[in-house]
Parts: structure tokens; C-alpha cells; sequence
């Protein structure tokens, strides 16, 4: 396998990754700054559900791009100790085609488990 192609990979998604954060910290600074601005009450005016919905959604981006973000250095990690493409679960060889597909997964297609 090669490994450095796979380095690459996950060095060039860390780096959309991290490009990322910033404009999804600023959504979120702007849609606070956008309910304490106002006399919104969220319940009942339908803009203030508009904004909350807003922060929602940007939190849960944030939240999962550095999930994915970790998911990512962990991959870098492996590879770096010398265990990336082998299954966290049977210890045996990742599929080129899953790690093409998913190069931070650190689970063969067996035992994905419902992660991917």
C-alpha cells in the first residue's frame, strides 16, 4: 500500500478541514450577535426560529468538522506509528478501495459498525 499517497489525502482534507472553522465560528458569532440584537422571542415570532435554527445548524457543522478533523489526525497518527490501514477491530488489512474512499477510517468494511 501506498502510504504516502494516503498522507497526502488526509493532508490536504485536515487542510479543508481547518479552513472550514473559522467561516462556521464566524456563523455562529453572527447569528448570536443577530438574536441579542433584537427583541426576538423565539417562541412565538417567526424570525427568532429562523435564528435559532441557524445557530443550530452552524453549531452541529462546527461540532462535526471537528469531529472529522479528529478523525483525521488520528489517521495521520496511525500512519506516523505504522498501523494506518489495518482494522482497529480484527487487526486485519483495509481494503485500498475503502481507504481510497474514506482514508481516515480505522475500520475494515466488516466492522464498520455504522460508522464509515
Amino acid at each position: 500500500m501506498d502510504t504516502e499517497k494516503f498522507r497526502l489525502l488526509l493532508e490536504e482534507e485536515r487542510a479543508r478541514k481547518l479552513a472550514l472553522l473559522p467561516a462556521l465560528r464566524a456563523d455562529i458569532a453572527s447569528a448570536n450577535a443577530a438574536r441579542h440584537n433584537s427583541n426576538v422571542d423565539d417562541e412565538h415570532d417567526p424570525e427568532g426560529a429562523t435564528i435559532a435554527f441557524e445557530l443550530s445548524q452552524a453549531s452541529a457543522l462546527l461540532d462535526q468538522s471537528r469531529s472529522g478533523l479528529a478523525e483525521v489526525d488520528a489517521a495521520l497518527e496511525r500512519i506516523g506509528a505504522g498501523t494506518y490501514g489495518i482494522c482497529a477491530v480484527c487487526g486485519e488489512q483495509i481494503a485500498e478501495g475503502r481507504l481510497e474512499a474514506r482514508p481516515w477510517t480505522p475500520f475494515c468494511i466488516r466492522h464498520t459498525g455504522g460508522r464509515a
